[in-house]
Order: structure tokens, then sequence, then C-alpha cells
């Protein structure tokens, strides 16, 4: 594997001055391609910020991020757009699904953005939706579909471009325990399909299905280890 994500000594700093937060504060990190990695952290912890600085919806105050070898520490918002558009399926606790498209709609909403022609994005999103299992469902609106049935939408849409990074935050938050499970399924699937995929959450439950967990605490990353295997919790 060779290295996808480098993070070197980034600090995120909020109101710099006499009452500065440091949310983020000189944390490094490596990812390879083909992890499944878990960035845990509770409220306030900083992996949010860590998820936005992965994600090129931020950049730092100081340090460098390496993506793909490219450096993305300083570039413009279009140029963050551009990079998020190839390389980044992003999956959100809040589905963020347009109530008023149907599933179908919905996953090809971002291929409609990257200027993909009508043909390859119907084909695109309709082979997604069916690796969700969602291929009965593609006519029905949000408020037709269950929570689970929503966030797996939300997969299909992140990984319709076929991004090398899926990057999930609190994928499961608003899911039942059925629906978790079936969601983190899927997440592993795309793993073993090669996908680079990086799950921020708040639940050890969660987190220890990935093959690493990494730990931030008050801006700074405490703890990173690998999970000897990927265990179903119990209680799912």
């Amino acid at each position: 594997m060779s290295t996808l994500i480098e993070i070197k000594d980034i600090y995120k700093i909020y109101r710099p001055g006499e009452n500065e937060v440091h949310a983020l504060d000189g944390i490094s990190l490596t990812i390879e391609e083909g992890e499944f990695a878990a960035i845990i952290g509770h409220s306030g912890s900083g992996k949010s910020t860590l998820m936005n600085m992965i994600g090129c919806l931020d950049i730092p105050t100081e340090g460098t991020y390496r993506l793909s070898g490219r450096d993305v520490s300083h570039m413009t918002d279009n140029e963050l757009s551009d990079i998020r558009n190839q390389q980044i399926g992003f999956i959100f606790q809040g589905f963020n699904l347009i109530a008023n498209l149907d599933a179908l709609a919905n996953v090809e909403l971002p291929l409609i953005y990257r200027g993909v022609d009508k043909r390859t994005r119907r084909e695109a999103a309709l082979s997604s939706l069916e690796m969700v299992g969602l291929e009965e469902r593609i006519h029905h609106k949000p408020s037709q579909m269950s929570g689970g049935q929503q966030q797996r939408v939300a997969v299909a849409r992140a990984i319709a471009a076929r991004p090398p990074i899926i990057l999930a935050d609190e994928p499961t938050g608003n899911l039942d325990s059925h629906a978790t499970w079936e969601i983190l399924d899927i997440l592993k699937e795309l793993h073993k399909a090669g996908r680079t995929v990086i799950v921020i959450t708040h639940d050890p439950e969660i987190a220890r299905q990935a093959e690493r967990v990494i730990q931030i605490k008050d801006g700074r990353i405490v703890g990173d280890d690998q999970n000897e295997s990927e265990k179903r919790p119990e209680k799912y």
C-alpha cells in the first residue's frame, strides 16, 4: 500500500489571540491506501475538525496536508472543491437528501454537478443503489423510506462516482441497531472492494469494526491501534 493521507504538525486555531482555541493541536497522521480506519473522540475532542481537514472542507492554520501526494494545505476553495469531487465520497449523520427527489435522482444529483452525461450517471446511480440493496426502491422519496434506507441512499450517492476515499461522519448516529449493522456491513464491503474508508464516531462499538482506531482528545491524537480482528458487537 502507498500513502494516501499525510498530515504533519497540523494546527487549527480559532480566535487567535488571548482567547484562542486550539481545535487541533499539532496532529500528525498517515493513512495508507485501502485502510479502514475509525477516528474516535468525545464531543469537543477535535474529531470533527480533523474530519473537515481530511475531507478538504477546511484548511489548517499551520502544518501541511498531502493527499495522494498533493499539498492541499493552502488551496483555494475552488481547488478544494475539485479535490472533493474527484477523491472523496461523504456520508453524514443527517442523510442530507433532497426531500422532493426520489432515491435515483438524489444519487444522480452530484454526478450532474460533475458534468457526467445522462446515460453514464443513470447507470452509475442504478449500480450504486443496487450495491446497497435498494434497487426496488429507486423511485421512493425520503419520506417514504426508513432512516436506514435513507442512509443507504446517502451511501449510494457517496459511492456513485467511485471515489477512492469514503469519509463517514457518525454514519449510524440516527439509526436503530439493525440499520446500524446494515450500514457497517456496506462500509466493510466497500473496504474489501479496495476503497479507503474513514469513519468518525464517538461510539467505541462502532470504532472497533474498523481495522485501525485513532483516538483524539483535546485536539491531539492519544491512541493509534490496530484491531486484532473486526468483530460484530453483541448488542447489534
